[in-house]
């Protein structure tokens, strides 16, 4: 952490900026696993949503 002050003795005190780095795109195994993932999720919201409106 660094720590300054201004002219009139005010104390500044600024976090540490973290490294940047670029992503890396999704491998096809990745990417399978997120289609598979957001079918599941799919799946589970729409159970959700029908048994709401059968209950209603």
């Amino acid at each position: 952490m660094y720590t300054t002050t201004d002219e009139q003795g005010r104390l500044n005190n600024y976090a540490k900026e973290p490294a940047l780095y670029l992503a890396e795109y999704p491998s096809p195994q990745q990417q399978q696993r997120y289609l598979l993932q957001s079918a599941v999720a799919l799946l589970f919201v729409s159970l959700a949503l029908m048994t709401a409106f059968a209950v209603s």
